[in-house]
């Protein structure tokens, strides 16, 4: 076996365990707050804790990565990830449990940018879609078998067991990174471990605010505090920028951001995968509350979901070295916006080739420009700055699932004061939908030509 087919296993092996671990305590909700007498608000934070300390971890990642070596912050990582999630399984308060989830993602938060860098410094411009292909693929089947994985978990043992179950994937991966990565040529000088801390400092600070403030958004009790620590938020990263563009040696460079590949992905994902977490979130709402379909048939829908960006994947890893990203954007951006559209003209459950046409329109469009993003964001990005920009976008990447379900919970609640709740939904679908149109005009400004000659050079 080639070494870069080990450094990609390993690496899609970390992208499962992290993506398994988000979404699979999702379904344990309701018996977590009975063990452990939390309020909704309190299990809600069992989730953003996780998240938040996926996102505070990333922007050293590119520092550790040069100063320590890749091999050793994946061993580290493993470790750390192992014991928090062990120490999580234990827990026996919900204050307790937030605390150590958010060790969790602070231990594994380095996964994913760490052997995203390992991994694409190994392929060629013209292998990265198919690379991409794989991890998107990965991407959607984490997922989908979480719910079901959870649920039987937890009907058939306790809640307990959807930390446990992470601890046999951890040791593989941690018995690979071990036999299998080579060991990194790091350099100890003085010099060249230098650490912009004051710059981390400002960075956490920065996003912490930010996170806080679209989770309470969706609050509307919390909604004056939630604009405060969003202006805050938007006061600090404002400074942080200016500090980072000043400093010689920054924690991030920021400077990637104006690469026009890796900006315009960064967009795709924020307004496309982004926003359908909120769509999602409100149609789920939407076909039970306003329609009385049960659960059951509503999480049936997301069966096309998952096939339809199966075959998008497939697509994109096929035809992004002949067309390019620009094509594949555009379509992406339509099918989506038909897709929510389509959405939005659903007003009885006796249209079900409705349903089914719209999930699949949006399982299309949504893995068509997700798909495309992870094959573009890093094609002109030379080797030496991969690990700055692998963690700015898995930055955004967290920031725009917080993003999308903020946006759209605050605009229906803000349509509900308005008018009646059916009108509330379908407005809000009809403005989702409108809010496609921003990457699809980004698209235009994408020189195609150029691309595909760095493509096949």
């Amino acid at each position: 076996m080639q070494y870069r087919t080990k450094v990609a296993i390993v690496y899609l092996l970390g992208f499962f365990i992290d993506l398994i671990n988000m979404f699979i305590t999702n379904v344990a909700y309701p018996a977590i707050g009975q063990a452990l007498n939390a309020s909704v608000d309190q299990l809600t934070w069992v989730s953003t804790s996780y998240i938040l300390g996926l996102i505070l971890v990333t922007p050293i990642s590119a520092w550790l990565a040069l100063h320590i070596g890749g091999r050793r912050v994946f061993l580290l990582s493993l470790t750390l990830f192992f014991v928090t999630t062990t120490l999580a399984g234990f827990a026996n308060s919900i204050e307790l449990l937030i605390g150590l989830r958010l060790l969790q993602g602070l231990s594994g938060g380095l996964l994913i940018p760490i052997g995203q860098t390992l991994t694409y410094q190994l392929y060629a411009s013209h292998e990265r879609a198919r690379l991409s292909s794989i991890i998107m693929l990965v991407g959607l089947l984490a997922p989908a078998l979480s719910p079901a994985l959870g649920g039987l978990i937890v009907d058939q043992l306790n809640w307990r067991w959807v930390f446990f179950v992470n601890l046999p994937l951890t040791l593989i991966a941690l018995v690979l990174v071990f036999v299998w990565l080579r060991r990194d040529k790091v350099s100890f000088s003085k010099k060249n471990h230098f650490f912009d801390a004051w710059g981390l400092v400002i960075a956490s600070v920065g996003l912490t605010l930010l996170l806080l403030g679209l989770d309470w958004l969706a609050v509307p009790n919390n909604r004056l505090g939630a604009l405060i620590l969003l202006a805050a938020a938007v006061a600090v990263l404002v400074y942080y920028v200016r500090h980072s563009f000043r400093h010689p040696k920054p924690l991030l460079d920021l400077g990637l951001i104006r690469n026009p590949l890796l900006r315009i992905s960064m967009m795709i994902y924020l307004f496309i995968p982004g926003v359908f977490m909120g769509v999602n979130l409100i149609a789920m709402m939407y076909l039970q509350t306003q329609l009385g379909m049960s659960a059951s048939s509503v999480g049936v829908l997301m069966v096309p979901w998952s096939l339809s960006a199966f075959l998008a994947i497939m697509f994109v890893g096929k035809l992004f070295n002949y067309c390019g990203p620009k094509p594949l954007f555009i379509l992406g951006c339509l099918v989506q916006g038909i897709g929510i559209l389509c959405l939005s003209q659903i007003t009885t459950v006796d249209q079900p080739l409705l349903l089914l046409v719209s999930f699949s329109l949006m399982g299309f469009g949504g893995a068509l420009c997700s798909s495309t993003a992870q094959s573009s964001a890093f094609l002109t990005i030379d080797g030496e700055s991969l690990a700055d920009a692998s963690a700015i976008w898995n930055i955004n990447r967290q920031f725009s699932f917080c993003f999308g379900v903020a946006m759209m919970s605050l605009m229906l609640q803000l349509l509900q004061m308005t008018v009646d709740s059916l009108s509330a939904y379908q407005i809000s679908f009809y403005l989702a939908a409108g809010v496609t149109a921003v990457p699809l005009l980004l698209c235009l400004y994408i020189d195609n030509r150029a691309v595909l000659k760095k493509i096949n050079a």
